[in-house]
C-alpha cells in the first residue's frame, strides 16, 4: 500500500519512539504520530509520506488504549516538557523497562544479564527542583511566561507546572507583575530585543530553600530592587541573582551572574551529603530518585573502603562524594571549571579529604593520568556521560587500567547499548541493569549497569 499526504488511515498504536510519537504501521508503512499512546486505535492523517515510513496527525481516538489516561496538565499536548503524560504511569514504566531491554538487545546484543525492575516514583508530580522559563509575548502581544512547544520556540504559557515545584507559579507572578509595572520587555530572539529572557528557579528539595535567576539581555535589571522586595517576603527564597546573557544564542544561561538578594548559592541534600547549588551549576532535577540512583551505584561498587574509585563527568561531585565515604580515594574529573569549582567547595562543606577532582575531558584526563602514571591502578570505574555516551579513547583506556569493576550510568539506552557492546567484546561482563525513573512522563529514563572484570582476560 502506497500512502500519501492528506490520506486518511486507520492505525493501532503499538510502540512509542524516542521523540515520544506514537508508532503504528499500516500494510508495512511505519507512522509517527503525536499524542497516541500504545494500545490506541486512531483515526490519523497523513501530513508528510516518504518512501516506508511517515509522520500523521491525530484527528481522532477511535478505540482508546487501556493505557491511556487524562493528563493533568491542561498543556499536556501543546508543550514540549512532557511527551506521555497520557500514558497511565504503570504504562510509562513497563515502556521505559522495555525500552532499556530492547536496545541492549538489539543495538548491544546483549542479553545474559540481570534486567532488574525498573524504580519508579512514589509521586510522579511536583518532583523537578529546577525549572527553566521562556518569556515572551503571544500573537496578541500578551506577556507570557512557560515552555516551548515540541519542535518550536514558541511560548505555550504554563505558570503553574504539574511536575514542577509548587511555589514556582507564585513566583512567576511576581515577576509577571514587576515587568508589566515597570515596562520591561521580554526578550524577542528573532530580533534580539527586549530585556528578560528566562526565569531561572531552583528548589532544595531537602532545606527548603529557593532560588530565583532572572535571565537578561543586558547588563542590569532596571528597578531591581522593588523586584528583590516583592520577592524576599516569599518563605524559602535565599537567593536572588541575574544572569547576563546577551549572546544570540539558544543557550539559556550566560557566563556571568550577580547577586541581588541573599547568597548565591542554595543548599540540598542527596542522602547525608551536602551540595552548594549555584545558577550555573548542573545537580539532578529529581533528588529523591537521584538517592534512589546513587544508592544503586554504591551496591554495585560494593566498596571495602580500601578502593581507588574514578568517578568520571562528575560535575559538581555528587557521585564523588555519595562514594568517598566508603572509599580509600576517589579521582573526579569533569570539563566544566566551575563544576570542578563547586565540586571542591562541596567536598570542603562535608569534611571529605579523600577526593582530587582533575579538569578537562574525560577522554583525555584518564589516557593522560594513566600514561603520566604507569600502573596506576583503578578498582572501580564510574562513568556517568552525556547522551552520546563515552568517547571511544575513554573505553580503550578503561579496559587497559582494568578495573574489577565499572559501573555505567546512562540516560540514553541506545548510546548506553552501543559503549556496553565494546565493552564486553574487550573483557568484561555485563552483570545487572537497574532502570531508574527520574523523569516521569517523558520519554527519558535512568540506568545504573554494573561490568565485572573476566578473569584471565587480557586485552592488548
Amino acid at each position: 500500500m502506497s500512502l500519501e499526504k492528506n490520506d486518511i488511515v486507520t492505525v493501532k498504536i503499538e510502540d512509542i519512539s524516542t521523540s515520544g510519537e506514537g508508532i503504528g504501521k499500516v500494510d508495512g508503512f511505519t507512522l509517527f504520530i503525536k499524542d497516541t499512546v500504545i494500545g490506541d486505535i486512531a483515526e490519523v492523517k497523513i501530513i508528510n509520506a516518504k518512501k516506508t515510513y511517515g509522520y500523521g496527525k491525530l484527528m481522532k481516538i477511535i478505540t482508546p488504549s487501556n493505557n491511556r489516561v487524562e493528563p493533568r496538565c491542561p498543556v499536556a499536548k501543546a508543550c514540549g516538557g512532557c511527551q506521555i503524560q497520557e500514558m497511565s504511569y504503570e504504562s510509562q514504566l513497563s515502556y521505559k523497562q522495555n525500552m532499556v531491554q530492547n536496545n541492549l538487545k538489539r543495538i548491544g546484543g546483549l542479553s545474559d544479564f540481570e534486567m532488574c525492575p525498573i524504580i519508579g516514583m512514589e509521586e510522579p508530580y511536583n518532583f523537578r527542583n529546577k525549572a527553566q522559563y521562556p518569556v515572551g509575548l503571544d500573537n496578541a502581544g500578551n506577556l507570557v511566561m512557560g515552555f516551548f512547544a515540541a519542535h518550536s520556540h514558541a511560548i505555550v504559557a504554563s505558570e503553574d507546572c504539574c511536575i514542577g515545584a509548587p511555589i514556582n507559579a507564585g513566583i512567576l507572578a511576581k515577576i509577571k507583575e514587576f515587568m508589566l509595572t515597570y515596562n520591561i520587555k521580554p526578550y524577542n530572539e528573532f530580533e534580539h530585543t527586549g530585556l528578560i529572557r528566562n526565569i531561572l528557579i531552583r528548589v532544595g528539595a531537602a532545606t527548603g530553600q529557593v532560588m530565583v535567576c532572572v535571565v537578561i539581555n543586558g547588563k542590569f535589571l532596571p528597578n531591581s530592587e522593588e523586584l528583590v522586595k516583592s520577592l524576599s517576603d516569599v518563605e524559602g527564597i535565599e537567593s536572588i541573582m541575574i544572569d547576563i546573557n546577551k549572546e544570540k544564542t539558544n543557550v539559556i544561561l550566560g557566563k556571568k551572574v550577580k547577586l541581588l538578594w541573599g547568597k548565591p548559592y542554595i543548599e540540598d541534600y542527596i542522602g547525608d551529603v551536602k551540595f552548594q547549588i549555584s545558577p550555573l551549576s548542573f545537580f539532578q532535577v529529581n533528588p529523591k530518585q537521584t538517592e534512589e540512583l546513587y544508592n544503586k551505584v554504591l551496591e554495585y561498587a560494593d566498596l571495602s573502603g580500601e578502593e581507588t574509585v574514578w568517578d568520571l563527568y562528575c560535575g559538581i561531585g555528587t557521585i564523588s562524594l555519595f562514594l568517598a565515604k566508603k572509599a580509600k580515594k576517589v579521582y573526579g574529573v569533569e570539563i566544566v571549571p566551575e563544576a570542578i569549582d563547586d565540586a571542591k567547595i562541596n567536598a570542603t562543606i562535608n569534611s571529605i579529604d579523600n577526593v582530587e577532582f582533575l579538569v578537562g575531558k574525560a577522554e583525555e584526563v584518564l589516557p593522560a593520568y594513566y600514561e603520566e602514571h604507569k600502573g596506576e591502578y583503578a578498582d572501580v570505574i564510574i562513568v556517568d556521560p552525556p547522551r552520546k555516551g563515552c568517547d571511544e579513547a575513554l573505553l580503550k583506556t578503561i579496559i587497559v587500567m582494568a578495573p574489577a569493576k565499572v559501573v555505567y550510568i546512562s540516560c540514553d539506552s541506545a548510546t548506553l547499548a552501543r559503549d556496553l557492546k565494546y565493552m564486553c567484546e574487550n573483557g568484561y561482563q555485563l552483570i545487572k541493569v537497574q532502570p531508574v525513573d527520574q523523569f516521569g512522563h517523558t520519554v527519558h529514563v535512568e540506568s545504573v549497569c554494573l561490568l565485572s572484570k573476566i578473569a584471565n582476560v587480557v586485552v592488548q
